[in-house]
């Protein structure tokens, strides 16, 4: 993608983690690279809570594939930070070899069949939140997840082995579900960094008051909010359909699926590309709730979908 999605974070940008600001470079000299995402997350959310500071207690182990680390967190998540990224109801799992694997198969997967999944990734993901619900909790768990408020870090649930968003559920474990779900919140990482340095809607234009795009695939879900959004989430979800959908036709036409793999992507891409097409097509008609720049970016995202 060109324009609709970035794909590189400019030097010296608010997002960038190497740049000169001071609470950064002083997490830099003190060794506490991995909690330099939630020194951002302190400007963005701008409560006055040193989300850093509470970061500071997380431990991360590095998950390294074709020489790009990640942090995946351990120990106890911090309150603070849970409650601001609507992670209350859950808990950081233990890190065993098995997870380690999965995880491992999955990054090495995006590296080797998807390259520019995987550079996208290595831009705009730094950290790994592997969750499960708290004991006692009787609700469904999230697949997997990210917050604009959080830059370059992803959540994701053992749910991410095996469901491919928002219908396909495999009974079977699989390091393909898993590597999908992490380029789908990678893909929303890199929708938020462009969306928050440049004006893509129009002025005055506000998710409260946006006009709402009926989502009739979410009515069975009954809950309001994913039976109608918001023009700005319609937007982040087109963009990230045409992402997935092109990883699904890349697996589709590979030989090293099992048969169930091969089933779920065909099953999961057959119900995407409606959805984008839809989905596309409800935004142009909504065009004028977006900036010039913006505007743009419909004209490419269009051509992108044609190409599905």
């Amino acid at each position: 993608m060109k324009t609709t999605i970035a794909t590189r974070v400019p030097a010296g940008s608010f997002f960038d983690l190497g740049r000169k600001g001071q609470d950064l470079i002083r997490l830099r000299e003190e060794g506490a690279d991995s909690a330099l995402p939630f020194a951002l997350m302190e400007r963005i959310v701008k409560s006055g809570t040193p989300y850093a500071e509470h970061a500071r207690s997380l431990r991360s182990d590095k998950v390294s594939v074709a020489g790009v680390s990640f942090d995946w967190f351990d120990a106890e998540l911090p309150g603070e930070i849970a409650d601001e990224i609507n992670l209350a109801d859950y808990e950081i799992i233990e890190h065993t070899d098995e997870r380690r694997e999965a995880l491992t198969r999955a990054l090495d997967r995006l590296s080797l069949v998807h390259p520019e999944g995987f550079a996208r990734m290595r831009e705009f993901v730094r950290g790994l939140l592997w969750v499960g619900l708290k004991p006692g909790v009787r609700t469904s768990s999230l697949t997997s997840s990210s917050d604009p408020a959080l830059p370059y870090v992803i959540v994701f649930s053992e749910k991410a082995r095996h469901h491919i968003p928002p219908n396909t559920v495999s009974e079977q474990p699989s390091s393909l579900f898993l590597a999908e779900n992490l380029l789908h919140e990678g893909t929303h990482q890199s929708i938020s960094f462009h969306i928050l340095q440049n004006q893509v809607f129009a002025d005055g234009y506000s998710s409260q008051t946006s006009p709402k795009i009926e989502i009739a695939w979410r009515a069975a879900q009954g809950v309001a909010r994913n039976q109608f959004w918001e023009i700005d989430r319609a937007f982040h979800a087109t963009c990230v359909y045409n992402q997935l959908l092109r990883f699904r036709q890349t697996e589709l036409n590979r030989d090293d699926l099992t048969s169930d793999e091969r089933a779920s992507f065909r099953s999961a891409y057959n119900e995407g590309l409606p959805a984008v097409r839809y989905l596309m097509r409800e935004l142009e008609l909504l065009r004028q709730h977006f900036s010039p720049h913006g505007a743009e970016l419909l004209v490419d995202l269009r051509h992108q979908t044609d190409q599905l």
